[in-house]
């Protein structure tokens, strides 16, 4: 017999507020399922139950396997699902956005669309990488230009630092080995930089693809926020773990930037930083709360939904 619709979801009030959840959880080689309202792990060594309203946001790694059940429960409760590699380092797919409120997807959507507004967007990215710098008035290929100068500069920089010689920056997409110690580091921290930039994104509702410096790909957005971050925590992760060997450096430079997110409170950093690039810095914890469902107007505003307005006025 079906069980959907059998009891109405809950509402956001109802909900413990995200705040005062458990940050992130991990499970890996287990199968999750539910028994009421808590989310079962279960592994060779047994079965551990997880109460799902706890929950901020569920990594699912390598070798899990969830039911339905379970993904209606971690829905109803407000929590975020995504898959990831092993440890957490790759953002692979996400389920609900934390937030049930569009307002910021709104905002993201009405800056893209205008070129105007676009473009002053990219700059105030770009105030944010280099305070010392004024963007204003500067075109996407003197901005292009003033990045590639502070790149190098600081590569330069983290080398003269850690003592670890850099020449320049070598990716190779097809084998990873065959680049130098600290461009593996590079390389290893840009990959969790946007992990942990696609997992804010996600987490509060905005389209991945609506980038504002980068363009043409379905993580554009990802990108150029986690590029905020690279001069100031990637980078100098990556030579600090350069520096303690050629060997097992990718793992060591994983282990500094959790470190150093850490430290500096990056993720709420973060969603303040997207806040304040959206122009919605009043934007608090209470539009989490946000479950109204409302009908557009010619004037901006929002009526009611539910009801059939017919010949009546509007406002």
């Amino acid at each position: 017999m079906s069980t959907v619709s059998r009891r109405g979801l809950s509402s956001p009030r109802e909900l413990t507020r995200v705040g005062d959840r458990v940050s992130f959880l991990y499970l890996e080689r287990c199968t999750v399922h539910r028994d009421d309202n808590a989310i079962t792990a279960t592994d060779a060594e047994g079965v551990t139950h997880i109460p799902s309203a706890t929950i901020g946001t569920l990594l699912l790694g390598p070798g899990t396997r969830v039911t339905h059940q379970a993904m209606a429960l971690l829905g109803e409760s407000g929590a975020a699902v995504v898959w990831v590699g092993e440890h957490g380092v790759r953002y692979y797919a996400g389920g609900r956005a934390l937030t049930r409120s569009s307002r910021l997807l709104e905002a993201q959507a009405a800056a893209w669309a205008n070129r105007r507004t676009r473009l002053e967007v990219a700059r105030a990215m770009y105030r944010l990488r280099f305070p010392d710098e004024d963007p204003s008035g500067r075109t996407r290929d003197e901005l292009l230009r003033m990045e590639g100068r502070r790149l190098k500069e600081c590569y330069r920089q983290e080398s003269v630092r850690t003592g670890v010689p850099w020449r320049r920056r070598d990716y190779h997409r097809d084998d990873f080995s065959a680049a130098d110690a600290p461009n593996q580091g590079v390389t290893a921290a840009a990959q969790c930089m946007y992990g942990v930039a696609h997992a804010v994104v996600a987490a509060l509702g905005l389209s991945p693809g609506l980038g504002f410096v980068h363009s043409g790909h379905e993580r554009s957005f990802v990108l150029d926020i986690a590029d905020l971050y690279k001069t100031e925590i990637a980078v100098p992760a990556a030579f600090d773990a350069a520096a303690e060997g050629e060997s097992d450096v990718p793992t060591r430079t994983r282990r500094a930037l959790r470190d150093r997110i850490s430290r500096t409170h990056l993720l709420d950093r973060c969603v303040n930083d997207i806040k304040k690039l959206l122009r919605q810095e009043d934007s608090d914890d209470a539009t989490a709360d946000t479950d109204r469902m409302g009908l557009q107007t010619d004037s901006g505003g929002l009526l009611d939904s539910g009801r059939n307005y017919g010949d009546e006025p509007i406002w």
